[in-house]
C-alpha cells in the first residue's frame, strides 16, 4: 500500500450549462490544463484526468500528463473517478483518492494540501473544505453551505453535520461556504458509489448528503477562501480576464 495520494479530475465534455467547457480556452491553454497543473504542483501523488472524451485525454496526454477514458453515462464526478480509479489501480496500491473539480482553474494547490493532511486523521471516512460566506453569499442557492461541528476552538476543524443550498444555520454563528473537493477513502468511495441517491440529496440535489445519511464521517477544514468555479460563459469571461484573456 503505497502512502501517495492518487489525484482524479473529472472532467466531462457535455456540461449542462456551459458544453466543451473543459477545453475553454484561458491564458492560451484549456481549463482542465490549469486545473491538472494546480494539482501536479499540490506535489501528493499521482495526477489522472477521467473524462468522457478523447479529446479531453489528447489536450492532457498533449502537456505529458495521463488521463483515463471513462463512461459518457456517469451521473456524478464520484462514479466517474471512481471507474477510474478501478482501470489504474485495479491492486488496491492506493487507499486515499482526492476528487478534484476540472472547472477550478484559480485553485490554490495547498487547498488540496489541506484535504490531504484532514484525510490523514483516520477518524474520517472522507475529507472536503469551506471558507467564510457572507450573508449575501448564504442566501445564494448556488452556494452551498456547510454545517459544522467543531473540534478545536480555532473553529478551523471538525464534522460535517449538513449541507443545504439554503442559508443555514440560524442565528449569529456564521455561514460556511462549502467547497466541492473530496479526500475519500477508498473503501468509503466505494460503498458510496454503490448506494441509490438518498431522499435529502435528492431534496437539495447535492450528493455528499448521500453520504452522510449513509453514516459516513465527513471532517472539514476552514480555509480563508473559496476558489472561483467555472458554471456559465459569465464566469469564464470573468476568469479569462483575472488571467490576461478577453
Amino acid at each position: 500500500m503505497t502512502t501517495d495520494i492518487l489525484t482524479l479530475i473529472p472532467a466531462r465534455i457535455k456540461a449542462t450549462r456551459l458544453p466543451g467547457k473543459p477545453l475553454a480556452e484561458i491564458a492560451g491553454k484549456p481549463m482542465i490544463c490549469h486545473v491538472w497543473e494546480k494539482a501536479v504542483k499540490a506535489d501528493l501523488g499521482p495526477v489522472f484526468v477521467a473524462t468522457d472524451s478523447p479529446e479531453i485525454v489528447q489536450t492532457i496526454e498533449a502537456v505529458g500528463g495521463q488521463a483515463v477514458l471513462t463512461a459518457a453515462s456517469h451521473p456524478s464526478g464520484s462514479d466517474r473517478i471512481y471507474e477510474a480509479l478501478c482501470h489504474i489501480d485495479s491492486e488496491g496500491r492506493y487507499e486515499e483518492v482526492i476528487n478534484l473539480q476540472g472547472d477550478l482553474p484559480e485553485l490554490d494547490p495547498a487547498l488540496l494540501e489541506k484535504l490531504a493532511e484532514m484525510l490523514r486523521d483516520p477518524n474520517w471516512d472522507l475529507t472536503t473544505l469551506a471558507a467564510p460566506a457572507s450573508q449575501e453569499e448564504a442566501v445564494k442557492s448556488q452556494i452551498v453551505k456547510a454545517v459544522v461541528s467543531f473540534t478545536d476552538n480555532s473553529k478551523r476543524a471538525g464534522q460535517a453535520l449538513y449541507f443545504s443550498r439554503a442559508a443555514v444555520p440560524d442565528g449569529p454563528e456564521g455561514f460556511l461556504h462549502h467547497i466541492g473537493l473530496y479526500g475519500w477513502r477508498r473503501k468509503a468511495l466505494s460503498t458510496f458509489v454503490k448506494l441509490p441517491p438518498s431522499p435529502l440529496e435528492l431534496s437539495e440535489k447535492l450528493e455528499q448528503l448521500r453520504a452522510l445519511e449513509a453514516g459516513m464521517k465527513i471532517g472539514i477544514a476552514v480555509v480563508d477562501h473559496a476558489p472561483g468555479g467555472i458554471d456559465t460563459a459569465d464566469d469564464l469571461a470573468e476568469v479569462r480576464l483575472r488571467l490576461g484573456t478577453d
